[in-house]
């Protein structure tokens, strides 16, 4: 089992960027808000993704190079675009997750702070923790991270189906797509389930960082599990917040808070009904480490793809000052992302489900276009051990699937 942990990396990364916000926010509420019937979104969404975010590991493990490189292949306009993408959404995506991290935060320590005092302090303690233990405190920290969360996870939503409590008939709610507002929860649900498409890029370039740092190649089959191991992961893990939030709140009366800290609260309370009070703390820090996480990965992921698109990729033969250069440029971009996310949050921190469901919906509407430019690379760039027909029928249905959604999101808004 500790060898098993021992080597995975980049697929826990994965992980922990991937269940923040999307699991722990937005899945609960699911539940919450419609019972189980968004199962067979979070299913679906996670079929249609998987080869987008294969992509990211397997280029990276055939080519030794981030998906960068290929777009770059594609033609300098590919680059551009993921460069505009990067910037436009990186500042709400990490704005999302921290202001869910700093409610939880607060509602742990009891530190009279506010939200938007909180966040900045989480964000300069993150890009501090990047800046001095770099890429091996965040690997190994997930580790830990993961393991916590899965257990008291699945045991919490296990132990909810055994929960005696009152169902109110009125209070259930039926999901309907002819519902704006259902149709527009649908949207930002899926818009980070299980992830942004982005992380395919930053599994790449983590992929790429693991390799220089145990400075050996894994081998592919290696890599693939990595991911997979991440990837299911996190598809159980999203079902089982689904599972809490239908089994403790659902037709209950109770509305879940738009306000971070109070989410907090209720969000614990759901793990200490199904489980019991002892469990209080463990489940407080497993939920905070867990948010932790995910605002630490996501201050390092976008970053690292804007430094990778400046500064070029890093060969074997660079010499440490050009590493350095890259390094500190890396950490530049840190600093003016902490900086626009603090002003941003400094606007809409009151709101956490109002930041939450901007951040998930432009996700979601730009999403198309990276599973395009997906679909490119892997036509044309993998020509050893390329996509299986299979692999490509579903990538080419996920980009129909990502397009006819957002299109009709689109209908909704215009009216």
């Amino acid at each position: 089992m500790l060898e098993i942990l021992r080597k995975l990396g980049p697929g826990l990364l994965y992980a922990g960027a991937a269940i923040g916000v999307s699991h722990i926010v937005q899945s609960t509420r699911a539940g919450a808000e419609y019972g189980y019937v968004l199962i067979l979104g979070i299913l679906f969404a996670h079929l249609f993704k998987y080869p987008f975010f294969e992509l990211g590991p397997r280029y990276a493990a055939l080519k030794g190079e981030s998906l960068i490189q290929a777009y770059l292949r594609l033609g300098r306009w590919a680059v551009w675009i993921v460069l505009i993408l990067t910037v436009s959404t990186m500042f709400t995506i990490q704005a999302a997750v921290t202001v869910v991290t700093a409610g939880i935060a607060l509602k742990i320590t009891g530190l009279s702070w506010s939200p938007w005092v909180m966040s900045t302090f989480l964000l300069v303690l993150c890009a501090l923790i990047l800046y001095i233990g770099k890429f091996n405190v965040l690997n190994e920290l997930m580790k830990v991270i993961m393991i916590v969360l899965a257990i008291t996870t699945v045991v919490a939503a296990v132990t909810s189906f055994f929960i005696e409590r009152e169902v109110q008939l009125e209070a259930q709610r039926f999901f309907s797509l002819q519902d704006p507002q259902d149709a527009s929860f649908l949207i930002a649900f899926l818009g980070w389930m299980p992830a942004p498409l982005d992380i395919a890029i930053w599994h790449s370039l983590w992929v790429v960082a693991n390799r220089r740092i145990r400075n050996s190649e894994i081998p592919f089959r290696q890599e693939m599990t990595d991911f997979r191991v991440g990837f299911y992961g996190t598809a159980f893990l999203a079902l089982c917040f689904l599972l809490l939030g239908a089994n403790v709140i659902y037709g209950s009366g109770i509305e879940l808070s738009a306000n971070g800290v109070v989410y907090a609260g209720q969000l614990i309370d759901i793990y200490t009904t199904s489980i019991g009070s002892w469990s209080y703390f463990v489940i407080a820090i497993a939920a905070f480490t867990t948010m932790f996480s995910t605002t630490l990965t996501c201050l390092d992921g976008s970053p690292r793809v804007i430094t990778e698109i400046l500064r070029g990729h890093l060969s074997e033969k660079d010499n440490p000052q050009v590493v350095l250069q890259k390094r500190n440029m890396h950490f530049t971009i840190m600093i003016l992302l902490t900086i626009g996310v603090a002003v941003l949050l400094s606007v809409f921190v009151s709101s956490m489900k109002q930041m939450v469901t901007i951040a998930t919906s432009i996700s979601f509407l730009t999403a198309p276009i990276l599973a395009y430019l997906s679909i490119r690379v892997a036509r044309t760039e993998l020509t050893e051990r390329p996509w299986s027909r299979k692999l490509e029928y579903l990538a080419w249905l996920g980009l129909f699937f990502l397009i006819v959604l957002g299109a009709y999101y689109l209908r909704i808004l215009i009216g």
